[in-house]
């Protein structure tokens, strides 16, 4: 199990460059990740059923290192923030309900033996499985109940290597602080350590390396460079929102403008696009205007459709968008986007949030009733012009209206999404829509780019490759192998 002195020092990239890594060596390896929290999500099978549920991106791709369909038991409890204080909870794929903090922390002992479970089902089709924590066990104020990093690592019997993130400075605090602030019980699962992002000459932290071993009893297990790889894969983490937020657009480049919604969701949907050649994709902070110099707004996904709509009023974005529609400018909107896009959202059950209805943006003559079990599923689709779409949709209710009938694809021959009269406007269901490559081409090309053409899904492939290939180079993954069979 990699465990971090925090959120953000890398375990996901790391868990999926050493699961690639041990799959090449012809190992049956399986990630793992008991409680995950974050708006982005991908759809997973349910063993045992035909039906689709609900995991984190990052197990989802960590899967894909290891060339095996994701189910969810490789996720069990994924929490989806909708407010500032209350998430709606998945466990083994299906929505549980919603709870707030105070009210979670209640759950989660009952929730520790589905964790179990599932940690079991992976086991069993597995010769090694490698767990990813979740923030930090040193934040003993959660530690009561915990089934993230010590609860689970305690009670699963799994040995732990502590991550920490020396980009960010003070990693040898971090590491041994650590140490200091964990009860013994918790300190002894954990093996050792290593430190990620290191950009320079490594021997210069030698000592460094010997410092947290001489506070901490702990040994090293290697130094991980600072990896070129992982920029090229799905960031799950919305941090990484913050430093694309600050990226200025490329002259000559084709720019794509997303408001950076409150609750957005899903925001890999926009990934293939920041790795396309002449692309610039600007996330656009709340309280900036959306840029005047911009081909395509695109709406992103959202957690609670209604609450960023009022938030997107607020802060002027849709008269900075009705702007951008009257100079002729295209808008896309991506599953809550697309319900914002509409003129009405009625939401009589509750299920979106506290507010029951909201007048939308009147680009699509659509309208969304939030109602009905929600829908998870992966979606094999194609665009009027016959381009091939894999895809996939986890949205609660249904839009209808006049627009429909010019959809943005065809679902077994029927409609999906919809599309203004002039051609301008359009929006869909279908999370990962920018990953058909052709599709992709022809949309770019109707924006203005020239020689369109670009294969996502190799670029994955080939950077989860060198990643395995820099930890293999750097970490001392016999010694982890070894760890792994005391269990």
């Amino acid at each position: 199990m990699l465990q971090g002195t925090g959120s953000d020092v890398g375990k996901s990239v790391l868990v999926a460059g050493l699961c690639r890594l041990f799959a090449d060596q012809g190992l049956r390896v399986r990630p793992f990740k008991p409680q995950n929290m974050s708006n982005n999500a991908a759809v997973a099978a349910i063993p045992g059923s035909d039906e689709w549920g609900e995991i984190g991106r990052a197990q989802w791709l960590q899967a894909l290192a290891c060339r095996v369909p994701p189910t969810v038991h490789m996720n069990p409890v994924l929490l989806k923030p909708q407010s500032e204080t209350g998430s709606q909870i998945v466990v083994q794929g299906r929505v549980a309900g919603a709870a707030r903090g105070r009210d979670y922390q209640r759950l989660k002992p009952a929730l520790l033996a589905r964790v179990l479970e599932s940690f079991e089902h992976v086991c069993a089709d597995a010769d090694l499985v490698i767990v990813e924590g979740a923030g930090s066990p040193a934040e003993i104020n959660l530690r009561a109940g915990d089934i993230a990093n010590m609860g689970f690592a305690t009670a699963a019997r799994v040995p732990v290597l502590l991550v920490g993130d020396i980009d960010r400075g003070g990693v040898i605090a971090s590491l041994v602080g650590t140490h200091a602030i964990l009860p013994p019980e918790d300190r002894a699962p954990i093996a050792g350590f290593l430190v990620n992002k290191f950009r320079g000459d490594v021997s210069l932290f030698d000592e460094g390396l010997a410092a947290v071993t001489r506070f901490t009893g702990w040994p090293s297990f290697g130094v991980v460079p600072w990896l070129a790889g992982a920029a090229r894969l799905p960031a799950e983490d919305s941090v990484a929102l913050e430093r694309l937020s600050r990226q200025p657009a490329r002259a000559g480049d084709v720019v794509v403008a997303v408001p950076r919604l409150e609750r957005i969701a899903n925001f890999d949907d926009l990934d293939p696009l920041l790795h396309h050649p002449g692309v610039t994709v600007v996330f656009v902070a709340p309280g900036e205007r959306l840029p005047e110099r911009a081909d395509l707004v695109l709406i992103p996904g959202s957690k609670s459709t209604i609450a960023d709509l009022l938030a997107l009023r607020r802060n002027g974005w849709d008269r900075d968008l009705a702007a951008h529609h009257a100079r002729g400018g295209r808008v896309l909107g991506l599953c809550g986007g697309y319900q914002m896009l509409g003129r009405r959202i009625r939401d009589p059950e509750g299920a979106d949030g506290e507010i029951r209805e909201a007048e939308g943006l009147g680009l699509l003559d659509v309208e969304t009733v939030m109602a009905g079990e929600k829908t998870v599923r992966p979606v094999a689709a194609r665009s009027p012009e016959g381009d091939p779409i894999e895809a996939y949709e986890i949205h609660m209710g249904a839009t209808d209206g006049p627009d429909r009938a010019r959809p943005l694809a065809l679902i077994d021959g029927r409609p999906e999404g919809a599309t203004s009269a002039d051609g301008s406007v359009a929006g869909t269901y279908l999370h990962g829509l920018f990953t058909a490559d052709r599709w992709r081409a022809h949309f770019l090309a109707n924006l203005g780019l020239t020689d369109a053409g670009s294969r996502y899904g190799d670029g994955v492939e080939a950077a989860l490759d060198e990643i395995a290939a820099d930890l293999a180079r750097t970490l001392d993954t016999p010694a982890m192998l070894r760890l792994a069979r005391t269990r």
